[in-house]
């Protein structure tokens, strides 16, 4: 696909829109990389370094967004230790409104016509039935990487924002803002938790000019030597009274702390004052990755759905 759109700011800001009316009537058929949050995070940190590499298509029904698909195509990317990797494979994030679920074998045909003949993944909900076996249909089968016990499937949980415990830090911690904080210490608390990262103060940025963002709910953790120990960005979706926690990580050295805990629960405490009345986070589902999903379930959070990752070969068609 020689000519195409790329995805912009104001895509997102519909795509957001989107997200918000199949969470109001079906929100475990919102896709993976397809939630308010999340949407916004991607395309924040990674617009200007990976942009050009991500066509995508709209569908709209009387004015309004009901379908849309953003690929992710072969690119080379940079991390934070130097290192370079090349992304061979190409990655479809899309949503389609339940109302217009028949759209979804268009959205397939466009993305297999992105992605030409590499091999290309997708993650939709595995409760999308339909969805399901019109990928089968043209082609998509379960991916192996996501078999087993160390499988590669993601988990979206939620809690509601009642009966809240209250943040206890060790003697010495406090919790900060981005606001407080400022742009060089919010970039290495994430660098320090996900190392080696492809995240960097040019990402940063985007994520700052997002429509989502706030600084006040992009909550640190710093240490009493100062470092920021722990971090995380909540989104919030003022027209369903929800908020996402999206990234959330801990610094290797300050971990098995309790860090991580009390940073959520001061978050939902600020998420509720903001306005929100649920919370969510996504985290690995599989078996073999249990400390994430083990640190949300201690603050009351549940499965609420899960991806089911899709992959069709070159071998395939």
């Amino acid at each position: 696909m020689a000519n195409f759109e790329v995805v912009t700011a104001a895509d997102v800001r519909l795509m957001q829109g989107l997200a918000q009316r199949v969470t109001a009537i079906r929100p475990d058929l919102v896709n993976s990389d397809a939630s308010f949050g999340e949407l916004a995070w991607i395309w924040g940190r990674g617009h200007a370094s990976d942009g050009a590499s991500w066509p995508r298509r709209l569908w709209f029904s009387g004015g309004d967004l009901v379908a849309w698909g953003w690929a992710r195509l072969p690119r080379r990317v940079r991390r934070s230790d130097g290192s370079e990797k090349d992304v061979t494979n190409a990655y479809l994030a899309y949503q389609v409104h339940p109302d217009h679920a028949g759209l979804v074998d268009e959205v397939i045909d466009w993305y297999d016509g992105a992605a030409m003949d590499i091999e290309r993944t997708v993650r939709p909900s595995a409760a999308d039935e339909f969805a399901l076996r019109r990928w089968a249909a043209h082609g998509y089968e379960t991916d192996p990487a996501s078999l087993g016990d160390t499988g590669s499937w993601t988990q979206l949980n939620e809690r509601d924002l009642t009966d809240l415990e209250q943040p206890v830090l060790p003697d010495g911690f406090r919790f900060r803002t981005a606001d407080e904080a400022g742009p060089d210490a919010a970039v290495r608390a994430h660098l320090d938790a996900w190392a080696p990262s492809t995240y960097t103060a040019e990402g940063y940025q985007g994520v700052r000019r997002t429509a989502a963002y706030r600084g006040d709910l992009h909550i640190l953790v710093e240490a009493p030597d100062g470092t920021m120990a722990s971090s995380t960005i909540m989104w919030l979706d003022e027209a369903d009274k929800t908020a996402e926690f999206e990234p959330v990580g801990t610094h290797p050295d300050y971990r098995r702390r309790g860090l991580g805990r009390a940073m959520l629960l001061h978050g939902m405490h600020l998420a509720r004052v903001a306005g929100a009345t649920q919370m969510t986070v996504a985290c690995m589902g599989a078996p073999g990755h249990p400390e994430a999903r083990g640190l949300y379930y201690s603050v009351g959070f549940r499965e609420l759905s899960r991806d089911a990752p899709l992959i069709k070969t070159r071998t395939a068609g």
